[in-house]
């Protein structure tokens, strides 16, 4: 397995998954039908949960029998592999580049926040899957997903490392702790993608930039009061 270290100090891990496969030889149509397949899948396993969804359900709604499904995927399992995959290898490869960048933490971490929210639209059924059925796929039998707790963890690393690097830079205070603030910024990006509708007054960059300033500056005017409640 490569790994490299990244500006945070943290040794980085590719985002891998076990999964059967069956890919048509060659075929652009082919390709394309498959991916075509994994979409339909993937708004169903968004909208049903993934434990819900039969292999039927996804072949009639791609208006094929059951049969015709097994000639691209061999299980319900792989193609949620696919959809998860494909969001944890954009999202984990989009972090790994935003900390290879000069910058400091407060930089580094506002494009962070950008790369998260941007990830609602294009990747809105996986990241649902995720939320929704992240401890059910967890307690399947075997380390087939795995991967999702790896990724779960080099995702973390990073965004740690870099608030305890602008806590040591006096950029941030240093009375925050780095891992509980890292979870309430996570839940904040994916949570948003229940009620953020393409369209709004807000699109997701537009949402990205109202949290960054949200998130450093705050929301009180003035000094921060030193009274307790």
């Amino acid at each position: 397995m490569n790994t490299r270290k990244n500006s945070g100090g943290t040794t980085t891990t590719s985002v891998k998954r076990q999964g059967g496969t069956k890919r048509a030889a060659a075929s652009g149509s082919a390709s394309e039908r498959r991916d075509h397949l994994v979409k339909l899948a993937a708004e169903l396993f968004a909208r049903k949960g993934f434990q819900a969804t039969t292999v039927r359900e996804i072949a009639e709604e791609a208006g094929i029998l059951s049969g015709s499904l097994y000639h691209h995927f061999d299980s319900k399992e792989t193609i949620v592999d696919e959809v998860l995959a494909t969001f944890l290898d954009d999202l984990v490869g989009r972090y790994r580049a935003a900390l290879e960048q000069d910058g400091d933490p407060r930089t580094i971490l506002s494009e962070m926040v950008r790369i998260g929210f941007s990830t609602l639209e294009p990747h809105r059924a996986a990241i649902t899957v995720m939320q929704n059925d992240w401890n059910y796929l967890r307690s399947l039998p075997g380390d087939r997903f795995d991967y999702l707790v790896k990724a779960e963890d080099e995702v973390e690393r990073m965004w740690v490392g870099q608030i305890k690097l602008g806590q040591a830079a006096g950029l941030f205070r240093a009375d925050v702790d780095p891992k509980l603030t890292y979870r309430m910024i996570r839940d904040t990006i994916w949570v948003a993608v229940r009620w953020f509708r393409p369209g709004g007054r807000l699109n997701t960059a537009g949402l990205a930039e109202h949290y960054i300033t949200v998130l450093f500056d705050g929301l009180a005017t003035g000094e921060r009061s030193s009274q307790k409640a």
